[in-house]
């Protein structure tokens, strides 16, 4: 029997806040993957963005973390990450996925070490070098339709030596998504599409709609990010207008200087 694929999944995203959604991708994302029968799935890293994403109603990158650290509280595999969430400037998925993997490959090397992420110690079992991949919502599949979002070089590195496993629920279609893009079909064969049958149509966008209107957010938060939220008052009528009058980083940035490329 051939040996399995160590693999870890890597969330990114604004985590505005974190959802039970959120935490289901993972959990989804790694059954589908164990059931091919070819990878182990070893470890989930949630990666919030930085507070330079510029995104309306983004609150600060502090309690995002802190949130979500609370959320994964019961959580044995995923972990959140806060190197993206520090840089000064909004970091490409692609810059995210090199850091990440460079990291996962040193301790891959180092393995006879005895100071090994406890995450990471099932990469003793495996003679075969771990992988990474994103994990996302079918809605992301989305984003490389965006003029000026994505950079064609980044999207084949993203897919292409990395690969997708997206999430699907509701009515969104990501197999027409990767139809109709020449490149996420050129590399049809490194992404993972995996069905959610149970519905659950938890959005943070509606996370925070309620929140400004005093209603009940019960049971589609962890009490504990409940509790976190009512004490620093977040999400209110103020932070929603924060950058409102901005233009997402990634549009500006893209057109100022494209990403380096693993080659420069």
């Amino acid at each position: 029997m051939a040996a399995r694929i160590p693999l870890v999944l890597l969330a990114c995203g604004s985590f505005n806040p974190i959802t039970n959604q959120h935490m289901r991708l993972f959990e989804l994302a790694r059954d589908h993957l164990q059931r091919t029968g070819r990878y182990k799935v070893l470890s989930g890293i949630v990666s919030p963005v930085s507070d330079g994403y510029g995104k309306q109603g983004l609150v600060l990158a502090k309690h995002r973390i802190t949130m979500a650290k609370l959320a994964l509280q019961s959580s044995d595999w995923v972990t959140v990450d806060e190197w993206e969430s520090q840089q000064p400037d909004w970091t490409e998925t692609v810059v995210t996925m090199r850091y990440h993997y460079g990291r996962i490959l040193k301790q891959y090397q180092q393995i006879a070490s005895t100071d090994i992420d406890k995450n990471l110690n099932s990469l003793a079992v495996s003679s075969l070098p771990p992988r990474l991949k994103l994990l996302c919502g079918a809605d992301f599949l989305e984003t490389f339709k965006m003029p000026g979002l994505w950079l064609d070089g980044d999207v084949d590195e993203v897919v292409g030596r990395f690969g997708l496993v997206c999430v699907s629920r509701g009515g969104l279609e990501p197999e027409r998504a990767v139809h109709e893009s020449d490149v996420l079909s050129r590399h049809h064969g490194n992404i993972f599409l995996v069905r959610e049958w149970v519905r659950n149509e938890t959005s943070a966008t509606e996370i925070r709609r309620a929140l400004r209107r005093g209603l009940s957010i019960k049971y589609l938060l962890p009490d504990s990010v409940i509790k976190y939220i009512k004490q620093h008052n977040l999400y209110t009528e103020d932070s929603e207008r924060v950058n409102n009058d901005k233009v997402l980083r990634p549009l500006t940035k893209q057109a100022e200087t494209p990403v380096k490329t693993l080659d420069d």
